[in-house]
């Protein structure tokens, strides 16, 4: 079953002569639990893409549809609660409030909405994650690995169907690069997650179920793995 949709999608930035077409026409479709590597050389359209699927910008046309429903046709107050309950957004620079510690920065979606915290979540979260013990550090008390996990679990307190990752491995090392993706495909192949991750990394790549590559902010080619 199809959980993406992505029908004839354009993003252009600018007007008249100055306008850029950061996509052009893009059409796919991603199957619930698969694990999607996109690629691409800088401005060929890779974050326009995971921004546009996450509610995070506006198309200038086409449609993007998450479980059958029209992302776009939503109000920005809808939107905002899209984002926060149906995707989980990791970025490169983790992005986490400076004056928040650990646990607070991973259950912030969940407060924005004025739920309860899931407890028994929280702390299997900490546990697997392995930010036990640091719980009540500020994010300049943290590695950058540490961060990262950080960010991650905050994208997945929610239990999103669906985890966007842009470079979520491009200011780590080796070691951390792979525990932090070992997590994200935890967290698809266990909890059954649909995972995009824009990347730079052939490794991660070739690990993933299919490979789209974007090309002057259209699709070059789109392969799955064998």
């Amino acid at each position: 079953m199809d959980i993406l949709q992505v029908e004839h999608l354009t993003k252009t930035y600018g007007a008249g002569d100055t306008a850029v077409r950061a996509l052009d026409d893009v059409s796919l479709t991603v199957a619930a639990g698969e694990f999607v590597a996109i690629i691409g050389s800088s401005g060929s359209g890779k974050s326009t893409l995971l921004h546009l699927i996450g509610g995070v910008d506006r198309p200038t046309s086409g449609t993007v549809r998450v479980n059958g429903e029209d992302v776009f046709d939503r109000s920005d107050e809808e939107l905002a609660v899209f984002r926060r309950r149906e995707v989980g957004l990791v970025y490169q620079f983790y992005n986490l409030v400076p004056v928040l510690d650990v646990v607070e920065n991973m259950c912030l979606p969940v407060l924005m909405d004025g739920r309860p915290v899931n407890q028994a979540r929280l702390e299997n979260m900490l546990h697997v994650l392995g930010l036990e013990g640091r719980e009540h550090h500020l994010p300049n008390q943290l590695s950058g690995g540490q961060q990262q996990r950080v960010a991650i679990g905050r994208a997945l307190m929610n239990a999103p169907a669906v985890v966007l990752a842009d470079e979520p491995t491009g200011n780590l090392d080796s070691k951390n690069s792979a525990e932090i993706m070992h997590l994200l495909r935890k967290s698809n192949r266990e909890l059954g997650q649909t995972l995009i991750v824009i990347t730079h990394d052939e490794d991660i790549a070739l690990s993933a179920d299919r490979v789209i590559a974007l090309e002057d902010g259209r699709v070059a080619s789109d392969t799955r793995a064998r």
